[in-house]
């Protein structure tokens, strides 16, 4: 039993979530459709990031349309607001999904940066792990979220100690391997730090929201921070791996990341065509 089947909404609040959801279901179509035409402006070992991209696109895009389809369904129109009906709202899709995007895009940054062998898996490992229990213990507790009991509060306590662990070895695995970088690619690294830090602390946030603001517009704000932290913890990090992905070919001479890389300073769309 999630907040959002508490209330009732005005056209203007049930029409923003509405609208929210299905921006998000469009722009995971729309980031499938670049992961897959970029993919060949890789280095062939950098080419399975890109996959992994379009697999959390297609993930995401389904999720984000069942939550748009049982928002629809979940509530009715009397004549005055938006009621609700016979069919429940559940944010519990979004931990499904989690449990298939978190470690699907912790892979893809350990791809990316290059890292191979014994700290490969072990850090799969560590990263499988801990992103898997932060999703569950959340899970677990959002089903505590109306009456704000106990277990919400402990629940949400332990997602968040493996969330800030999680942090950590990111940040261990970024900074870690900026010394394999070519020069040309750290700062966009770095700005994949702080992607990953700013979008993740949204997740939290809308987590809180049932108690930090119980109304029907806190159920929109929760809406709207989750689909925008979505957006940008998967398909802006995408593009910034992807970023990564061709300085790093360019650098070891990959000819469509070279010439990539050499056609965009120029600028135009004449360099950006060819």
């Amino acid at each position: 039993m999630n907040f959002e089947n508490l209330f009732d909404y005005d056209v203007t609040q049930y029409t923003l979530v509405s609208h929210v959801l299905t921006l998000g279901f469009a722009v995971m179509a729309a980031g499938l459709v670049y992961f897959l035409a970029t993919r060949g402006s890789v280095a062939p070992r950098y080419q399975f990031a890109s996959v992994l991209s379009a697999v959390v696109m297609v993930s995401a895009f389904f999720e984000l349309w069942v939550l748009s389809e049982r928002w629809s369904q979940a509530f009715t129109w009397n004549g005055a607001a938006y009621v609700q009906s016979d069919t429940l709202f559940s944010n519990g899709y979004r931990y499904m999904n989690w449990s298939i995007d978190v470690p699907v895009l912790l892979i893809q940054l350990l791809v990316v940066l290059g890292v191979t062998g014994r700290a490969f898996h072990r850090s799969w490992v560590t990263f499988v792990a801990a992103g898997l229990a932060m999703i569950y213990t959340g899970y677990a507790g959002q089903f505590h979220e109306t009456e704000r009991s106990a277990p919400y509060w402990v629940w949400g306590l332990v997602s968040t100690v493996f969330f800030l662990g999680l942090l950590v070895l990111v940040a261990r695995v970024i900074f870690g391997s900026l010394a394999r970088l070519p020069e040309s690619a750290r700062g966009v690294a770095r700005a994949v730090w702080w992607l990953v830090l700013v979008s993740w602390m949204l997740y939290p946030g809308a987590y809180l929201m049932p108690a930090l603001w119980d109304s029907a517009d806190g159920v929109v704000a929760r809406q709207i921070t989750y689909t925008v932290a979505d957006i940008t913890s998967k398909v802006v990090y995408g593009v910034l791996l992807g970023i990564i992905a061709r300085k790093v070919s360019a650098a070891e001479g990959h000819a469509p990341a070279v010439d990539d890389d050499v056609a965009r300073p120029r600028g135009g769309i004449t360099a950006a065509a060819r």
